[in-house]
Order: C-alpha cells, then sequence, then structure tokens
C-alpha cells in the first residue's frame, strides 16, 4: 500500500504503464510488496474503484463507455478473487493491472484524479468501519448477556473483595452490572471513533489535490462515508483515526482482562462453575476443570495493547504526507480489533452459561468478617461518630478466633462498653445489629443510588438496558446506512455495465 510517488494518471492512462515498467525490478520487489497482506481490503478497495470511476464518469471526465468496461473487468476481478491477482507491490496496482489485462489501456483511466495515497486511506477506512461495527455489534450483544445474567441473579449473595481480601458482601447482579457498565462506555469510545472513521479522503490525490473537477461528495455518497476529509494532505497522510479506534479497543480489551481474572478466581475458589464449552481438562489430571477460555481472554489483551504501541511507534515522527512506513501501520490495528472481538463473545458467553452456586456464595460471603462495615455503618447512623464506630469493629474483629468469620452481638457489645463507655443497645437494637451481621441483610441495607441491593439493582438494569437500546439502535442505523450506500452504488454501477 503505497503511492510511488506518482503523479495523478493522465487520460489515457499511459504514465501509469510508464512508471510501473520502470521500476518493475529490483531485489526489493517482495521486500516493498505488501499484496498478502492486503487481502483484507481487497473488497474495500473494489468498493472504492467503482465508486471512483462512477464519479469519473459523471462529472464528464472518463467517457461511459470506457467506464461500463472497467466497471465489468473489476466484476471479473472480484469474481477471480485475491489469490487470482498477479504480483504486485500492492493490492491497488494488482487491481489496475488486472483491469488493464482485460481492457487495454484504457483501463488506465480508472486512476484518473486520485493517487493511491487518497485511495488506500479510503480503503483502510472503509473496511475499518466495517470491522468497528462488527465489534459494536458484539458488544451490544454481550451487554445483553450480562443484564440477562443480573436480572437472573439479582439476589444471588456473593463476596465482594478488595486487594484480593474479604471487604463486603455484594451480588452476582452486581458484579455482572459493574462489567456492563465499563463495557458500555467500551462502546461510546468506538462510536466515537466511528464518527471519525467515516470520512471521506477520496479526491486529496497524493496529498495537493487534483485539477479535475472531481465530486468528493459524491464519492462520500456512494461509498457511505458521512463527510468529507476536508483537507488533502491531512486526508491523504493521517491514520489517527486508527490510532483512537485502536485505542478504545486496547481499553476494551482492558476491560475484558479484569473480568477474565475475576472469573479465573472465582473459579478457583468454588464460587463459580465454567459450562463445559468454556472450559477444559488436564490431559494428566482428568479430575481438573480450568477456564482456558478466559485465561486466553487475559491473555490476549497484549495483543490489543501491544497493537496499540506497535501504531503510535510506526506512526511517530513520520514527516506529513505519505510515508512508505503507513503500509505497515493497518495491521496493528487489524491484530488488535479481530482478538478484541473474539474475546467480547467468549467472555461474555462464559458469564452467560456459568452456574453461580448460592450456598457456597452466601457462604463465602460471611468470610473474614465480610460485614463489618454493615455494622459501623448502623452505630454512624445512630449517631456515632464514623471513626469511632470504626474503632469498635476493627477490636472486635481484632478479638476474633480464628475459627471465627465475625463476632456475635456479646461481643461488639463487650468491645462498646470499653470503646463508648456503654452498651450497645443504647445505641442500636440487637436485631439491626445482627441482621447487619448476615451478609443477605447486609446487601439489602445498601440500597443507595447504584448499589447492590436488589431494589437499586433492579433501577440499574433498568437504566442500562435504555443506553443498550439507544446504543444498539445507533450500531443498526450505521449499518444499514452502509448497506443503502452499497445499493446505490450497485445501482450506479449497473447504469454503466
Amino acid at each position: 500500500m503505497s503511492d510511488g510517488e506518482d503523479p495523478t494518471a493522465n487520460a489515457d492512462g499511459d504514465e501509469t504503464v510508464v512508471r510501473r515498467d520502470r521500476f518493475a525490478g529490483g531485489p526489493a520487489r517482495s521486500f516493498l510488496s505488501s499484496l498478502a497482506d492486503d487481502e483484507r481490503i481487497f473488497a474495500a478497495d473494489l468498493a472504492v474503484d467503482r465508486a471512483h470511476v462512477v464519479m469519473l464518469a459523471e462529472q464528464g471526465i472518463v467517457e461511459a463507455e470506457t467506464v461500463g468496461e472497467i466497471l465489468a473487468a473489476l466484476d471479473e476481478v472480484e469474481a477471480a478473487g485475491h489469490a487470482a491477482l498477479s504480483d504486485g507491490e500492492d493490492v491497488h496496482e494488482a487491481i489496475e493491472s488486472a483491469v488493464i489485462s482485460r481492457v487495454g489501456p484504457e483501463g488506465g483511466k480508472m486512476h484518473t484524479a486520485r493517487s493511491r495515497n487518497d485511495e488506500v486511506a479510503a480503503c483502510i477506512r472503509y473496511r475499518l468501519r466495517e470491522d468497528a461495527l462488527a465489534l459494536l455489534s458484539t458488544l451490544v450483544g454481550a451487554r445483553e448477556q450480562l443484564l440477562a445474567v443480573a436480572r437472573e441473579e439479582r439476589e444471588t449473595v456473593m463476596p465482594g473483595y478488595t486487594h484480593l481480601q474479604p471487604a463486603q458482601p455484594t451480588t452476582v447482579a452486581h458484579w455482572a452490572l459493574s462489567y456492563e457498565q465499563a463495557l458500555q462506555r467500551d462502546t461510546g469510545r468506538l462510536l466515537d471513533a466511528y464518527e471519525r472513521i467515516n470520512q471521506n479522503p477520496l479526491g486529496a490525490a497524493a496529498f495537493a489535490g487534483t485539477p479535475f473537477d472531481v465530486d468528493r461528495e459524491r464519492t462520500a455518497e456512494l461509498l457511505g462515508f458521512d463527510s468529507v476529509a476536508e483537507n488533502s494532505m491531512d486526508a491523504s497522510a493521517t491514520r489517527d483515526f486508527l490510532v483512537e479506534t485502536t485505542s478504545a479497543v486496547a481499553t476494551l480489551a482492558t476491560t475484558l482482562s479484569s473480568l477474565a481474572e475475576d472469573v479465573v478466581v472465582m473459579a478457583s475458589k468454588g464460587h463459580v462453575e465454567l459450562d463445559d464449552d468454556y472450559s477444559s481438562t488436564s490431559s494428566i489430571m482428568p479430575q481438573k476443570k480450568n477456564p482456558d477460555t478466559l485465561e486466553l481472554v487475559r491473555g490476549r489483551t497484549g495483543d490489543a495493547t501491544a497493537g496499540l504501541n506497535g501504531l503510535l511507534t510506526n506512526l511517530k515522527g513520520q514527516p506529513r504526507a505519505y510515508n512508505r512506513d503507513l503500509q505497515r501501520a493497518g495491521r496493528h490495528a487489524w491484530d488488535a480489533i479481530d482478538s478484541a472481538t473474539e474475546s467480547v463473545e467468549v467472555a461474555a458467553g462464559a458469564v452467560a452459561t456459568a452456574d453461580w452456586p448460592e450456598g457456597t456464595l452466601s457462604a463465602a460471603a460471611s468470610e473474614g468478617f465480610a460485614t463489618a462495615t454493615g455494622v459501623a455503618d448502623l452505630l454512624a447512623m445512630a449517631g456515632v461518630p464514623f471513626r469511632t464506630a470504626h474503632e469498635v469493629v476493627a477490636e472486635a474483629a481484632a478479638d476474633l478466633d480464628a475459627d471465627e468469620d465475625a463476632p456475635d452481638y456479646e461481643a461488639l457489645s463487650a468491645v462498646a462498653d470499653d470503646v463508648l463507655g456503654d452498651s450497645l443497645s443504647q445505641f442500636v437494637e440487637r436485631d439491626a445489629v445482627e441482621r447487619a451481621l448476615d451478609p443477605t441483610e447486609s446487601v439489602a441495607m445498601r440500597d443507595s443510588r447504584g448499589g447492590p441491593a436488589p431494589a437499586a439493582v433492579a433501577e440499574q438494569v433498568s437504566g442500562a438496558k435504555e443506553v443498550l437500546t439507544a446504543h444498539r439502535e445507533t450500531v443498526e442505523a450505521r449499518s444499514d446506512a452502509v448497506e443503502h450506500a452499497t445499493d446505490r452504488r450497485e445501482t450506479e454501477v449497473s447504469r454503466y455495465v
């Protein structure tokens, strides 16, 4: 994917043929070629070619008969497939050569009023848009699965941890919603990036525009781009849309890695059992059920973060306009987005099909005096300064025997006498304390907005569903717009073929 430093081809196409013959040999040809990697944008290039030559015909730049022959040749190239292309520097040159071999020198007119610089920029945007929409669709489905888990497990109490130490009881629903919320933001970042992906660079030529009377808005319409990338130098040179998208993907991959780590740890404690479809066993230890898929989700985060780092390193220090370094830029984004798309599907599927053992989780929610904060909150709500209440509960925790998970009412009352100088019953009723010591009741107490109490979770599910619906409609609308542009392009092509 390079420009070869060629000026815009003239109307008879001879310049393109002469230039390529001159630079056709040499020991570095295979090193320069990106043809194999360009298979990913083969279909995109054909779409860009068709939109461009239709516009050339409509503008009277190339006669309709010649455009018809070029478009018919492009159909043949598409039918033959990428593998049938002859050797070349890139897919753009190879497709043009294939057209010329079918049409003759007049086929070179397809490259009138453009450079490979704006051509490849358009192809990358066109294909990246497709990949972004596929990832967004997968994300919407994953979030729907997490919401289903939240609705089903709204009252399933589980232990919550900070620093991997027992902290406070929560619920499976609250945990699942925490990741749905994160995936909301990941979706939003990709939707924002999409706006800057979906701009048309065609008509920018090498970087300094073209003297031909091109209609950049028309090619944008035929390709489904929302707008035109205005400045011709920026349009051909920039790859910041790749950076923005890959950055969003790397952030998403980090979200998934955290989710995967949680599930791997929970599985090791018996707090969740993955479906067999998302597990494997040991080659030597038949009792093992390993959360391998989640470990791979965690491991694949490196694909996305490495992609972002590789892309930024590639772009760092490049002067403006086209440089051959850019030939290596796209692969970093492709690797990242492919890896993340698969990871989203697997991670969400693993959670959605998992079994959450209520008895085991409830028992674990009591471990390590995880209800301590609830007792301290009770005292604070009764007027005891929170730090003093914290001291009461901390001393009671320090007095626990090794086999005890939590102090009883009497133990707490004894400490209260020492710290507060009065009986615990003077501040809170015994029943209230004993409820606070129970994980289920402790969860029910925390019904503030965003909390784990069932009522609070229900509100979160409702709000998340509204956002999900809006995101789904946006993704569908953008997908529909692309499909409509494809239909328009095919209709226009049929006028000439």
